[in-house]
């Protein structure tokens, strides 16, 4: 990360050097949408370290369900609105395994949480409109649905 920090300073100070009136007209541009982005990002962050306080039991107690069509849904929808990266929803997906959590409900959790933002919807509106946000988002649920029918199908966890 350092290292991408210096080479922005080091093209920020070539672009200076080379035309000043251009980099300080870039520079204003740029602060002017991330001040137009920020509050949308502020509320995103807020939202996230709220959810981020759900315990590994609360989603285990809530996932390890012996129904598996209600635990896959349940699943999906959890892993719907909750955000989270994949270096720890793939250990999380580990703890749900060894906790005796089906497969197919994994798949749907983990599927969900990659592919749908409920979180994120303030932040995907302001760059992509809200009917495209909204379609791809219905669009992540019905794939982390098959995806996971998929999966169930193969670990025989379907019939």
């Amino acid at each position: 990360m350092k290292y991408l920090y210096l080479f922005t300073i080091l093209v920020l100070c070539v672009s200076f050097i080379k035309d000043r009136k251009r980099t300080m007209k870039g520079i204003k541009r740029g602060l002017k949408k991330f001040n137009k982005i920020l509050p949308s990002y502020l509320v995103m962050l807020i939202i996230i370290s709220l959810v981020l306080l759900v315990s590994q039991k609360f989603i285990v107690q809530y996932l390890g369900q012996k129904n598996i069509v209600l635990g896959t849904i349940t699943g999906v929808i959890i892993g719907s609105v909750t955000m989270m990266p994949g270096f720890i929803a793939y250990p999380l997906a580990g703890i749900l395994l060894k906790e005796g959590v089906p497969f197919i409900i994994i798949g749907g959790f983990v599927t969900s949480l990659m592919l749908v933002g409920v979180v994120t919807y303030p932040v995907e509106r302001e760059y992509f409109g809200r009917r495209v946000t909204i379609l791809r988002n219905v669009l992540g649920v019905f794939i982390s649905l098959g995806i996971a029918i998929g999966i169930g199908f193969f670990y025989g966890e379907v019939f």
